[in-house]
């Protein structure tokens, strides 16, 4: 069977080196040495070439990302002051079996830091079992739960997302739903790769499309398995035993329903690929890339120990190779934030599909054994990297080795509870931060 290609579209960040490429100068936490504007990176201006040494040379490690501002503001949610109407939309999802109170005090922390011009929405669509569906029927849920949040909201403009653990699939999957390109809305021919050559500083988001008719400017996740769980540490609380892993595979289904086969990467027929891969693509189902392309800025938090839900690798987008031993000092400000690594775009012509991966994927459902499993898994691993890293990432990486509970590191990073989960308060005045910066390049871009 030949090969069929999943995708057809580049996209990435705009990056402006200014002075040497050094990985781990800077001068503070949201601005460095480096002048970066995370309006996603254009091959025309670095120069891009596939392949993972490149991938490695290319990417800027920033050990700090810009001044806080001490300014608190407070506003309330549906509350509007006549005065400022927000005009930012930013919508919180949380993960699988939870709910919109998971992001209590995530939600009172960022409205305080960020102010009136956002209005935070935490997402109630797919609350507890409602997670076990699908991440494709989530996903339209969540998309139709945004759409009626704007319609009631004349005044926004903008749109983000801010969504933990398997939530960052839901999110992925939503925008594609959401999702417009500029050409289609004005009647142009399509060509979404040359859109995204023509990237520069000044060039507003919506020219690569929206979301929800709205400009896309930040899709954060915070321990979301964007690989999936299958292989070695990629569901941590398995170990990376051979055993538990083979007898997880048939129990998933059971547990937690079509949610559980697609992180496994066993849903469909064999000639079929599976969501996340497809997820990693423009394909028939939807033009996830180019949806995640149209926004400014992505940034992944990445738990790298201790997160017995989530692996380092899958939560990161990177191989296993990619892996490096991370500082154990926090930066300064944001505590158990220990690094930040800008990753450019690679330029690749994935992911596919072959008659490899289908004769794999056949082997792996019909037996499962350890080298069946394991051989469909670094095949499909691969796949998905190569689609996503076509895009721009920020990747932040968080460690709780120091905290008094390490080992509640899932929910730390999102402060599931203030009490019991409050180590991750720094990683949430982080994310604040970086939305705030974000908010400010739009002001700057919108007056050039």
């Amino acid at each position: 069977m030949a090969t069929a290609s999943l995708i057809h579209a580049s996209c990435g960040y705009s990056l402006r080196l200014g002075g040497s490429n050094n990985r781990n100068g800077a001068h503070g936490p949201l601005g460095s040495s480096t002048s970066f504007s995370c309006s996603c990176c254009s091959s025309t201006n670095l120069n891009f070439s596939s392949g993972i040494n490149n991938w490695k040379q290319q990417g800027l490690k920033a050990r700090t990302m810009g001044t806080t501002t001490q300014e608190s503001f407070a506003s309330s949610r549906g509350t509007l002051n006549g005065k400022n109407k927000p005009d930012h939309l930013l919508v919180l999802v949380h993960g699988i079996l939870a709910s919109p109170s998971d992001w209590t005090y995530a939600e009172a922390e960022l409205k305080r830091r960020l102010g009136s011009n956002f209005l935070i929405y935490a997402s109630s669509s797919n609350t507890y079992t409602r997670t076990f569906s699908g991440i494709d029927g989530a996903g339209k849920r969540l998309a139709n739960e945004v759409m009626e949040v704007v319609k009631k909201t004349d005044s926004l403009k903008r749109i983000s997302f801010l969504a933990h653990s398997l939530g960052g699939l839901f999110a992925r999957y939503a925008v594609a739903v959401l999702y417009s390109s500029t050409a289609e809305e004005s009647g142009e021919p399509i060509d979404l790769a040359d859109s995204m050559r023509e990237n520069s500083l000044t060039m507003c988001s919506s020219r690569r499309g929206t979301i929800a008719g709205l400009e896309p400017v930040n899709f954060i996740t915070l321990a979301t398995p964007h690989l999936g769980v299958r292989g070695k540490k990629q569901l941590p609380f398995l170990f990376g035993v051979s055993f538990l892993e083979k007898l997880a595979l048939p129990l998933a289904p059971i547990l937690v329903g079509q949610t559980g086969s697609q992180l496994f990467l066993m849903d469909g027929r064999p000639d079929k690929p599976p969501l996340l891969l497809r997820m990693a693509s423009d394909c028939e189902d939807g033009k996830f890339l180019s949806a995640l392309g149209a926004f400014r800025c992505r940034i992944v938090y990445a738990n790298v120990s201790y997160d017995h839900m989530v692996g380092w690798r899958t939560s990161s987008i990177r191989r296993e190779t990619e892996l490096v031993k991370p500082p154990r000092r926090s930066l300064d400000g944001y505590k158990h934030v220990v690094d930040v690594e800008y990753c450019p775009p690679v330029s690749s012509d994935g992911p596919h599909f072959t008659s490899e991966a289908i004769k794999a994927k056949e082997a792996a459902q019909n037996e499962p054994n350890a080298q069946n499993t394991s051989e469909y898994h670094v095949i499909m691993e691969e796949e998905m990297i190569r689609g996503l890293q076509r895009l721009g990432w920020k990747k932040v990486d968080v460690s709780f080795h120091s905290a008094f509970w390490p080992f509640f590191a899932h929910n730390n990073i999102h402060v599931k509870n203030e009490w019991l989960h409050n180590a991750g308060t720094g990683v949430i005045a982080h994310v604040a931060d970086s939305l705030r910066q974000q908010e400010s390049s739009s002001f700057i871009a919108a007056s050039l």
